[in-house]
């Protein structure tokens, strides 16, 4: 039911990969190989294996073309602090479609350094609820009243990254669009009196371009690990937007489908704007050998959203992210030892939601497991190229007992494929 607040429940914006880590995703880059990192020319080269949506400086790191997407399962339970019941339902959808692949000109790649890009759609927010209320009124038996609500924004975005020495930066940019419908259906139930049912509508149409900025800085250190610096920003948007608002008396038909019987004002195509907030997030990473862990911490002034010029039950929110990935395989590994293959990762974040309802702040928190299992061979694998298999699950809830309000329970299952090839790259022989 949260989805009925701002622009509904947040999609993470993370790939499967930083997902199973907690969610940091600033200064990250999922290495190929059994290394993690090479050097040319004294420069530190971290080759890619999935595209890191998060950030669009990691791009910088594409050595191969890689083709990435990503699925996933949401099961929400709803409980009441006031009563036994639970509510469940479960969404299925697609977490994001991308492609990357690079485009260095010979001149920078000799020097180690390297300009990519990437493409795709992926949705940023998703409104879907249903909630019926029953009350008894003074001379009426009782009063439905039935909320829904669909809809949601989505991304079609052009990113590119630039790695020069130790240093990447990158901009992401697009076109953000979606809708939102939301209803209210007042039903008064009498045995002696006949009152007729109303319907309350808004429907909105919406879209405008976005920007996204972020750099990392890579430092290797005296026992040959590294730190990684990273920092990302989205930055304040201003979506054009269309409202359609009617207020009807309606009887449902035989399917249960609404006949409108009576119009009482209906409003068409006025014209408006929706201000999502800014957000920012700084993290690190330590890479050595066969671990990789960090941190990150995202501030999103939800403050400053509107819709057509109204606040909404909304707050700033800050979360913090934790996690690490753990790849066992070294370069002399059997590829018989299949197990020692795979990255397994783990991770937890904690934070207060942006939903503030009857003033009370909710926590917001989870943890986090998942694995990358290689289904290429291994001797494509030690070249760079592969498919892999990326899975993750989220167990995480939102409020508390103490929180005074609805406790939201979720458990997230993520399903991947990340592929790369050497499509666009030409050989260097014939």
């Amino acid at each position: 039911p949260y989805s009925r607040y701002g622009m509904g429940d947040i999609v993470p914006n993370q790939n499967i990969v930083s997902r199973s880590m907690g969610g940091i995703s600033a200064a990250f880059i999922d290495s190929v190989g059994f290394i993690p990192y090479n050097i040319l020319n004294g420069v530190l080269n971290f080759p890619s294996s999935s595209i890191n949506l998060s950030n669009p400086a990691s791009l910088g790191s594409l050595n191969t073309t890689i083709f990435d997407v990503g699925g996933e399962v949401d099961v929400r339970t709803l409980k009441s602090n006031n009563s036994p019941q639970k509510y469940k339902a479960t969404n299925t959808l697609i977490s994001y479609i991308q492609l990357g692949f690079p485009v260095t000109p010979k001149k920078m790649l000799a020097k180690g350094n390297y300009v990519n890009i990437a493409f795709g759609l992926r949705p940023v927010t998703r409104i879907n609820y249903k909630i019926l209320a029953d009350k008894r009124l003074a001379g009426i038996d009782s009063v439905s009243t039935l909320f829904e609500g669909t809809g949601g924004i989505s991304q079609a975005n052009f990113s590119t990254g630039v790695k020069i020495k130790n240093f990447s930066f990158g901009a992401s940019t697009g076109y953000a669009f979606g809708n939102r419908q939301n209803s209210t259906k007042l039903s008064f139930n009498n045995d002696s009196v006949h009152y007729m049912q109303s319907n309350t509508q808004a429907d909105s149409r919406f879209g405008g371009f976005f920007l996204t900025l972020g750099a990392q800085y890579s430092v290797r250190l005296k026992n040959k690990n590294v730190l990684r610096l990273g920092v990302t920003s989205n930055l304040q948007q201003k979506l054009k937007a269309k409202r359609d608002n009617i207020n009807e008396t309606f009887v449902y038909n035989s399917s249960g489908s609404v006949i409108s019987i009576d119009t009482v004002t209906n409003f068409i195509d006025q014209k408006g704007s929706i201000i999502l907030p800014a957000t920012y997030t700084v993290g690190f990473t330590y890479t050595t050998k066969h671990w990789i862990v960090g941190a990150d911490i995202d501030y999103a002034q939800w403050s400053k959203y509107r819709y057509f010029g109204a606040k909404d039950a909304v707050q700033n929110n800050t979360t913090v992210h934790i996690g690490g990935q753990y790849f066992p395989a070294e370069p002399t590994t059997p590829s018989s030892k299949y197990w020692k293959f795979v990255k397994y990762r783990a991770g937890l974040y904690f934070g207060n939601d942006y939903v503030k309802i009857n003033n009370t702040n909710k926590p917001d928190y989870g943890i986090t497991l998942g694995a990358s299992l290689p289904l290429s061979s291994f001797q494509r694998l030690r070249v760079g190229e592969f498919v892999t298999l990326n899975t993750g699950m989220e167990i995480g809830q939102r409020g508390n007992k103490q929180s005074q309000s609805l406790r939201e329970g979720i458990v997230r299952f993520d399903i991947g494929i990340s592929m790369s090839t050497t499509w666009f790259q030409k050989s260097k022989y014939n």
